[in-house]
């Protein structure tokens, strides 16, 4: 193998400097040399990008028969001729099924049982056949004759909705196109409710409605939210009766409401917006079952008359409580379901609707995530869970709600089998340095560690948005842990794995939480022995791209090497121009740049604004051409900075994907060569090569 001190002469790119100068009237000017690069029709971008993508081919040549091996290895763990969990809708089994080397989903369903004849509904085979990009998700009619096929070929999330006959096989003439996706059908079964971004800024701002065989162009807009820093969703009551139309922000949002039995006329409001209030909304026998944090930090289940929905009327249903954050719920006609999370860890508990009687499946690993799964009928005493850890690969449960029998509908299979006995999780509670204590959850091959500060360790992090990061399981993990990596999640503030006090502790004006809490977890594992001190790094994605930079400049000498993918790191610059996605309706994640206390602060810790002339460990950063939501340019000005002002010899790489968006390639297995390479530019700096 090549050594670390011995790659290629070659210089990096460099892109050319055009100070542009960035004003607002409560602060000095900013002088930004690469605010240039966000012209992406501009042939020198496509150029300095290119060369990048080449900069890294070349630097890593001598790593390539090790990322092919990284790549057949990590392909090898998925059965490729696979099948998932079949889901009951009406008398249908729906299910999706993978054919030996298809990258896509082939979404099929049989009548009556899954011994029935199988019908082929969408091919995604097909449909992606020669795409450089292609994603697309189903949604069915109530009386499951018709299919609307949502599709992207960009990356970019705008997703052109197509119909299929379902009974002929056919597609219908109908396209509507430049949609979000997010769909829902009328119980008249010949009317659709979609929603549609602004082509600028990406916000989801309308609802239209389209009568299958009428002409897409004249389709009905029957809510347009002029509020710029609220984006519009879709959704429906498991009971098919109303159809829900919330428009939201990351700390509040509103909803309103019609009738499906009835021809629409206009939306009804539920409650008005207001600060730091979520709700949303199902429906049970004629009143509203409302999960909300309205006086409750945690979050508390209320219910309220349909006719009178206003929160005047709200009853608890379940009260606020401390410590226990009442993360979801499901309504069943005679059961309601909750997962309950405490300490970051889930149970699911339920509860008759006639008697109030109740009880709770509970779950013994110290570490794990189990979640309310597809349970689409209403009437049904079963519900769908999904379980799963960082040694128990993803299973899909079934569970009788009535006898409490317990099913094993599908467990992830691994060809050449997995032994969990090779594997140890723990759970960790670290002490940050404000005393609040972190959970950590970390998984290593027990006969490749020892607590003696001889392991290379992987640290990961996101910790915004109140998304709480759960211990689950991994295929390409294992290559980290049979090469004996210690593999750790910090569950760090700015999540909700210990309540919504978690989150409002990781943003806004306390967001530094979040980067100090990942160091602390970081230098935790180095202390205790867990990591060596040399052979320690970090990743992080989009919001957890930014948790990377921050920490980058808070803490290089911690890392041997950090990955940052689609990294949100010029914070001030994205968050004062509203006419990019990802601005105005986060302004209550990190601030309002136009009042100058919030502006000083996201600049304090905006990793572009604080890049400065030291050294920084090696680092690898990814980005897609396509992405919606964090640009391009943002990692590309950030690497163009940090090539200029750091002071080592560390490698520093750009790779963008020119054909994706945020989420990367698509398809399950392009997806892996991505992972191989993260892989392998980790493994190379500490001198392994196979």
């Amino acid at each position: 193998m090549m050594s670390c001190t011995s790659r290629p002469s070659v210089q990096p790119p460099l892109a050319a400097q055009q100070p542009e100068t960035l004003r607002v009237s409560h602060s000095p000017d900013r002088i930004d040399p690469w605010f240039w690069l966000n012209q992406r029709e501009n042939p020198e971008v496509i150029s300095y990008l290119n060369a990048e993508n080449d900069y890294l081919d070349t630097m890593l040549a001598h790593t390539k028969p090790f990322q092919d091996k990284l790549f057949a290895e990590m392909k090898g763990r998925i059965k490729e001729k696979d099948s998932g969990a079949p889901w009951q809708y009406g008398d249908y089994y729906y299910y999706n099924r993978f054919d030996e080397g298809g990258e896509y989903a082939i979404f099929c369903r049989k009548k009556g049982s899954m011994d029935a004849t199988e019908e082929i509904l969408i091919d995604g085979n097909a449909m992606g056949m020669g795409l450089g990009y292609f994603s697309y998700w189903t949604t069915i009619s109530h009386d499951q004759k018709v299919a609307a096929v949502m599709v992207d070929t960009v990356g970019r999330r705008f997703y052109d909705i197509r119909f299929k006959n379902l009974e002929t096989g056919e597609w219908l003439p109908d396209e509507i196109l430049k949609t979000t996706g997010n769909v829902v059908f009328s119980t008249d079964n010949k009317t659709v409710y979609y929603t549609r971004q602004d082509p600028k800024t990406l916000r989801s701002d309308r609802v239209l409605a389209h009568v299958m065989g009428t002409n897409p162009a004249t389709d009905k807009e029957i809510y347009y939210e002029a509020d710029q820093t609220l984006a519009v969703g879709l959704d429906q009551s498991k009971d098919a009766k109303y159809t829900f139309v919330s428009s939201g922000r990351t700390d509040a949002n509103v909803v309103r409401f019609f009738a499906n039995d009835k021809p629409f006329k206009q939306l009804t409001l539920i409650e008005p917006i207001a600060s730091d209030v979520e709700y949303s909304v199902e429906h049970h026998d004629g009143n509203f079952i409302i999960r909300t944090n309205r006086s409750a930090v945690n979050f508390r289940l209320v219910t309220a008359p349909v006719s009178k929905p206003g929160a005047a009327f709200w009853t608890d249903l379940i009260p606020h409580r401390d410590g226990v954050l009442l993360n979801n719920f499901s309504v069943f006609k005679d059961f309601l379901v909750v997962d309950d999370v405490s300490a970051g860890l889930s149970t699911l508990r339920i509860i008759r609707w006639d008697d109030r009687s109740q009880h709770s499946v509970q779950f013994e690993e110290p570490a794990y995530y189990a979640g309310l799964g597809v349970s689409m009928n209403y009437e049904s005493p079963w519900i769908r869970y999904t379980y799963t850890s960082m040694t128990t690969p993803s299973s899909q449960f079934d569970y009788h709600m009535v006898n409490r029998e317990k099913v094993l509908v599908k467990q992830q299979e691994i060809p050449g089998g997995f032994n969990p006995a090779l594997y140890k999780t723990e759970r960790l509670m670290v002490p940050a340095r404000d005393g609040r204590l972190i959970p950590m959850s970390l998984v290593y091959r027990v006969d490749a560690f020892k607590q003696n500060g001889g392991n290379p360790g992987w640290v990961y992090g996101y910790g915004s948005y109140g998304a709480s990061m759960y211990a689950t399981f991994s295929i390409s993990r294992i290559s980290l842990l049979d090469r004996g990596f210690v593999y750790a999640i910090a569950h760090i503030r700015g999540g909700q794995e210990m309540g919504g006090d978690w989150y409002n502790e990781g943003k806004m004006m306390k967001k530094i939480n979040t980067f100090n809490d990942f160091i602390d977890c970081s230098e935790y594992l180095v202390n205790q022995g867990y990591v060596a001190k040399d052979k320690l790094f970090a990743s992080g994605g989009s919001a957890g791209g930014l948790l990377i930079g921050a920490v980058a400049n808070m803490a290089p000498d911690l890392y041997r090497g950090l990955i940052a993918a689609v990294p949100f790191v010029d914070v001030v610059t994205t968050m004062l121009d509203e006419s990019i996605p990802l601005t105005t309706f986060e302004w209550k994640e990190w601030g309002d740049p136009r009042i100058k206390a919030e502006y000083d602060y996201m600049l304090s810790y905006s990793p572009y604004d604080n890049v400065e002339a030291k050294n920084y460990p090696a680092m690898l950063v990814l980005t897609g051409l396509h992405d919606s939501q964090v640009q391009y340019w943002e990692p590309a000005k950030w690497v163009s900075k940090l090539r200029v002002r750091k002071m080592d010899n560390n490698p520093l790489y750009l790779h963008t994907n020119m054909e994706a968006g945020h989420g990367g390639a698509s398809g399950r297995f392009r997806s892996l060569k991505e992972t191989a390479l993260q892989f392998a530019f980790v493994m190379d700096l500490i001198g392994i090569d196979k």
